[in-house]
C-alpha cells in the first residue's frame, strides 16, 4: 500500500529521543512554505499528553499543530493519526483518528499496532492530496530492533509507504558518531537502503573540528552529511513536546508563578507566554521539592489523570503548601484538571480515567464538585474574561463541573459562562486552555505591562527557524531526494 509516487516525501527519524525531530521538521515546514511549496506535517504515531485540538474536532500532538502553523495551515487530525496520552506508567489512552479508541497497557498496544498501520496510511494519502512535499516525523530511535516487528512509527512507516529516511543525531548530549554508526548497524540491509542521509543537530563550536567524524560516518556507512546544524538558542521559546523538556526555571522577574510538575501533567504550553514575559519568574517545581513560600500565584495545570495526580499532589506535601500560600495572601488558579482538583470532590463512577467508581476528595478551595461523565469536550473557542478582554484557545476534558461558585464565573466562552472564582477573588479555575497567549488578559491578570505579543513571537522565531536551516542545510538536495 504505498503512498501516492508523485507527492514528495521526506521522513525524518532520530537516533534517540529528544533529538529535535520536531523542531527540524517545523523549520523545514516553515521554510519550504516561505518558497511557495504547499507543505504539511505527519507524525504516525506520538506519545504526548501536551496535546492540541484540531480544526476538524478531533486531537493531535501539540507538535503537529506547531508544525501545521509553520505551513500557515489549520492543524487536522490526518497529520497525527494515532496519538498515545499516558494515564499510568505502564498504559496510555489510544486516540486514532482524532478519537478515543481505547485504553491499552504496553503488551496490549503492541499487539494493536498493526491494526492501525491501514488507519495511518489513509490519513497520509488523505493529508498527501492536497501538498506539494510531506515532511514526515519518526518517534523516538529509528534502531529500537525490540518492537520493529508491530511498528508503525518509524521504518515499518517508511516501508509501508515508500518514504526516503533522513537520520537525525543529537551531537549535545555526546556519543553522536555512535548513535548513527549504531543505528546503521542495527538496520537490515533493506532499511539501510532507505536512509539517505544524517543531519548532526545541536552542534556547538567550530564545525570545521566535526570533518573528521563526518569521514569516519561516511566509511562505516556510506552514509553523507546533510547538515551540521549550530545550536539555535531560540528554540526554547516554541511550544515543548515532551514534559521532559520543561525548564525548572524561566525568567528572573520579580512576579513569581509557581507551577507543580504532576506525574501526568499536560498541555504545560499553557505556561510559555509566562515564560516569555521578563517581569515574571516562572518556577515548575519537580516532584520533591516543595512549593516556594515567595510565590504569588499558584497555577495548578492540566492532567490526564485528575484523580491520580489529586493523590501524587497530596503525597508530595503540596496540598499543605497551597493552603499556607493562601493564609500569605497568594492566589490560586487551577486549568482544566487544575480546576477540578481545587473543588470539593472529583468523581468517576464509569472509570473514564481511573478505577470505575472512583471518588476523591478536592483540595476544597472551589464550592464546586466535578463528575468524569459524558462525551470529550474538544473544541477551539474563543470569549471574554471578567473584564471583557478577549481570550482565545481550546477545551479537551472530560467531566462536568457544577456548584454555588460557578455562579461566579471565570470566563464567558461562546456566550456560556465557564469556570468559578472563589468569593474572596482569590481561587479561580476554568476549562480553556492557552488562554496566556492573549497578551490583553495574560498582562491585566498578571497585573503587569510588557511589549511581549506572545503569537507574533512564536511566528518570529518559525522565520529565524527557517533562515537558520536554509544556511546550514542543502535544502534544494533534501527537495530532490523528496522528489526522487
Amino acid at each position: 500500500m504505498a503512498a501516492d509516487p508523485r507527492i514528495p516525501a521526506l521522513m525524518f527519524q532520530g537516533t534517540g529521543s529528544d533529538v529535535g525531530k520536531s523542531l527540524l521538521v517545523a523549520g523545514l515546514a516553515r521554510a519550504f512554505t516561505r518558497r511557495g511549496l504547499a507543505v504539511r506535517p505527519f507524525k504516525p504515531q506520538n506519545m504526548s499528553n501536551n496535546a492540541a485540538v484540531t480544526a476538524d474536532g478531533g486531537e493531535i500532538g501539540r507538535a503537529q499543530a506547531l508544525q501545521a502553523r509553520a505551513c500557515g495551515v489549520a492543524p487536522v487530525s490526518d497529520m497525527n493519526p494515532v496519538l498515545l496520552k499516558p494515564q499510568s506508567d505502564v498504559g496510555a489512552q489510544v486516540v486514532v483518528q482524532g478519537r478515543v479508541l481505547t485504553t491499552a497497557g504496553a503488551r496490549d498496544y503492541y499487539r494493536l499496532k498493526p491494526s492501525l498501520l491501514p488507519a495511518v496510511l489513509e490519513s497520509f494519502r488523505r493529508l498527501s492530496a492536497g501538498a506539494d512535499l510531506m515532511l514526515v516525523e519518526g518517534a523516538g530511535s529509528a534502531a529500537e530492533v525490540n518492537l520493529r516487528a508491530a511498528d508503525i512509527a518509524n521504518m515499518g512507516f517508511a516501508e509501508a509507504a515508500d518514504v526516503p529516511v533522513i537520520l537525525i543525531g543529537d551531537i549535545d548530549r555526546g556519543g553522536v558518531i555512535a548513535s548513527i554508526v549504531g543505528t546503521w548497524e542495527l538496520l537490515p540491509e533493506a532499511e539501510r537502503r532507505r536512509l539517505k542521509g544524517y543531519v548532526i543537530n545541536k552542534f556547538r563550536g567550530d564545525p570545521s573540528l566535526f570533518q573528521p567524524a563526518i569521514d569516519i560516518i561516511a566509511a562505516r556507512t556510506g552514509l553523507p552529511c546533510l547538515g551540521v546544524l549550530p545550536w539555535f538558542a531560540d528554540a526554547a521559546l516554541l511550544p515543548a513536546e515532551d514534559a521532559a523538556s520543561l525548564k525548572s526555571q524561566s525568567g528572573t522577574g520579580a512576579f513569581r508563578v509557581v507551577v507543580p510538575q504532576l506525574s501526568r501533567i499536560a498541555n504545560f504550553d499553557d505556561f510559555d507566554p509566562l515564560a516569555a514575559e521578563a517581569d515574571v519568574r516562572l518556577s515548575i517545581i519537580p516532584p520533591g521539592r516543595p512549593l516556594p513560600a515567595d510565590a504569588d500565584l499558584i497555577i495548578l495545570p492540566g492532567s490526564k489523570a485528575t484523580i491520580a495526580d489529586l493523590a501524587f499532589l497530596r503525597a508530595q506535601g503540596w496540598d499543605i503548601d497551597v493552603l499556607a500560600h493562601m493564609r500569605r495572601g497568594g492566589r490560586v488558579l487551577g486549568i482544566c484538571a487544575g480546576y477540578q482538583m481545587l473543588g470539593r470532590s472529583v468523581a468517576d463512577p464509569l472509570g473514564v480515567e481511573s478505577p470505575k467508581g472512583s471518588v476523591a476528595p478536592g483540595l476544597g478551595l472551589l464550592d464546586v464538585d466535578t463528575v468524569m461523565a459524558g462525551d470529550k469536550v474538544l473544541v477551539e473557542i474563543t470569549g471574554t474574561d471578567r473584564e471583557g478582554h478577549t481570550v482565545t484557545g481550546y477545551e479537551m476534558h472530560m467531566g462536568r463541573t457544577e456548584g454555588p461558585d460557578c455562579t461566579r464565573p471565570f470566563l464567558t466562552l461562546a456566550g456560556q459562562p465557564d469556570g468559578a472564582v472563589s468569593r474572596d477573588g482569590r481561587i479561580m479555575g476554568c476549562y480553556l486552555h492557552g488562554l496566556f497567549a492573549s497578551d490583553s488578559f495574560r498582562h491585566t491578570f498578571l497585573g503587569r505591562e510588557s511589549g511581549v505579543a506572545y503569537e507574533v513571537q512564536v511566528d518570529d522565531v518559525l522565520d529565524r527557524l527557517a533562515v537558520h536551516l536554509e544556511a546550514h542545510m542543502d535544502l534544494d538536495g533534501l527537495l530532490a531526494l523528496a522528489r526522487a
